[in-house]
């Protein structure tokens, strides 16, 4: 075989592979859905079930680096506690031991009927939940594929005496494996990954046990590295994650190097009648096992490290504008970013709300500051209607299940009754403006009856939010008859107001302030009552 097979194999292998770990990962995600966040969410209070989340994220993930960047992406979002997402991280990371045992595990003979399998699944049978197995079973096929063209090319590959000698030796200078596992896993952007194609390096003899498990410690430091990179514009909370994953891996190193002579000859004595790609997934266990225990021992004083070394920056604004829970990272995983978007869209309606009960009070008391805040408010909520609008449309970029694509645009119509929702309480701060420039008086029945319709619209959006929030049809239906209610009051308040006016007990400009104010609470009501129809679905 030329040079350029021996190439072709080896670099095709290696792409297969990671298309492999790719379509499997993507396939198990779907597979789980929308569950990923709410495990997330919920099963993590306790450290020892948030290790199993963790772990868990991992094998679904195929990748502890994917799994780090979710964590990060919903401490952005206030999800996790800096506490309950050290326990996921220590899970994560003992995690990546699955899939090291598993491409340590001789099965490339049967890739291709494996692949046969989840080729059938995919393409004939239409069950979508079967179609997602599918995929999990072509990705888990196609990755010891690619471990075998891999491995066909390196036994056909002839290094020179200096390479041959420098990678047989590694351990001599451990720095020299350590950096080139960190190079490895970056080239990658996984650990798991570079692990993965270290097994086979290692399994052909190019690389001796001691110099494979410098350069298994460097990949594990290399996506301590891509995390680092990954939390750039992040918060402070997901900062201080990020440097307690850098800490883990950092130590763990540190007490493995120390402790070299003792595990080395545990795993030669446990792995006497093992490869020693099987041998490397032992020593990476027991790497992860160490360093997870003395974590869980030290997570008082690790919290309290991390949140000395990174300090909070505090803000005085009345107004933060941006999006809290959209997060870029979190876009490859199309089911939680979904998630993250209906948090986003709830946190818009609640801001919506808080415009219409400042424009009230503006109204009502002719507070300036009132009238600043809903004006900000209102700005806000017409920002989120943009970027809610482009993260939903990136999210169908990434691909949705047919039950999750309807649920977005579900959303993205919520998205816009709340900006027009914002809107007609940016016009009853107008009108209010009006009324104090042009000192307009209503009378004592005009006031208690825009007093009520203020109070119905407010307790409607507020119902409306709950209902989507908690997914609460009981409260959907109760919008529903509320809103009912504010079409008769809006009826019975105009008739009642052309009466005051044909009595001369209504001057005409306050009057027509006194209709359009009614209008706008009245259109107030219709679109919360669109968001109720949709949870009603």
């Amino acid at each position: 075989m030329s040079i350029q097979d021996t190439i072709f194999h080896i670099v095709g292998g290696i792409a297969i592979f990671l298309f492999g770990i790719k379509y499997l990962s993507d396939g198990l995600q779907k597979t789980a859905g929308d569950n990923i966040r709410h495990w997330l969410a919920t099963y993590t209070f306790h450290p020892l079930l948030g290790v199993l989340v963790g772990i868990l994220i991992t094998i679904l993930f195929q990748s502890s680096t994917g799994a780090i960047i979710l964590i990060i992406g919903l401490m952005n979002a206030n999800i996790l506690s800096l506490r309950q997402a050290i326990s996921v991280l220590i899970g994560a990371n003992i995690g990546t031991t699955v899939t090291i045992f598993m491409v340590g595990i001789d099965v490339e003979s049967y890739a291709l009927p494996i692949i046969t399998v989840g080729v059938i699944l995919l393409l004939f049978v239409h069950y979508k939940r079967l179609q997602y197995i599918g995929q999990v079973v072509f990705g888990f096929g196609a990755l010891f594929l690619g471990l075998s063209i891999t491995r066909n090319g390196l036994q056909l590959l002839s290094l020179s005496d200096y390479m041959t000698d420098f990678m047989l030796n590694l351990s001599d200078v451990p720095l020299f494996g350590i950096i080139t596992g960190i190079v490895l896993t970056l080239l990658f952007t996984s650990s798991n990954a570079a692990i993965g194609v270290l097994q086979t390096i290692a399994n052909e003899g190019l690389v001796q046990l001691d110099g494979a498990i410098l350069i298994l410690l460097g990949s594990n430091i290399g996506s301590a590295v891509i995390a680092c990179i990954a939390v750039i514009g992040a918060t402070i909370k997901a900062k201080r994650v990020v440097f307690l994953h850098v800490i883990y891996y950092v130590c763990g190193t540190t007490i493995f190097l120390l402790l070299q002579h003792p595990i080395y000859s545990f795993i030669e004595w446990i792995g006497k009648t093992l490869q020693i790609k099987m041998q490397l997934a032992t020593a990476h266990g027991i790497f992860q096992l160490i360093t997870g225990i003395i974590f869980i021992i030290f997570t008082p004083l690790l919290i309290k490290l991390a949140n000395t070394v990174i300090q909070t920056q505090h803000t005085t604004a009345e107004v933060i504008f941006g999006a809290q829970y959209l997060d870029k990272r979190l876009l490859a995983t199309p089911s939680v970013a979904l998630g993250q978007a209906q948090y986003e869209v709830i946190r818009m309606g609640t801001i919506a709300r808080e415009t219409l009960m400042h424009a009230s009070h503006y109204f009502f008391e002719q507070d300036s500051r009132s009238a600043n805040l809903a004006l900000k408010k209102e700005t806000l909520v017409n920002e989120l209607d943009h970027q809610i609008t482009d993260y939903m449309v990136r999210i169908h970029q990434h691909g949705l299940t047919a039950q999750e694509s309807e649920k977005a645009t579900g959303l993205l119509h919520i998205v816009n009754d709340f900006e027009r929702i914002g809107d007609h309480a940016d016009n009853v701060v107008e009108l209010a403006d009006y009324c104090i420039r042009n000192r307009l008086q209503f009378s004592k029945e005009a006031l208690e009856q825009l007093h009520t319709m203020f109070d119905a619209a407010e307790w409607i959006i507020s119902r409306v939010i709950y209902a989507l929030e908690q997914n609460d049809r009981s409260a959907a239906a109760d919008v529903l008859g509320r809103e009912a209610d504010l079409d008769r009051m809006e009826l019975e308040f105009r008739t009642g107001h052309f009466k005051r006016l044909h009595d001369n007990r209504c001057k005409g400009n306050a009057g027509a302030i006194f209709l359009d104010v009614l209008s706008n609470l009245e259109r107030i009501g219709d679109h919360s009552k669109n968001i109720a129809e949709y949870v009603l679905k």
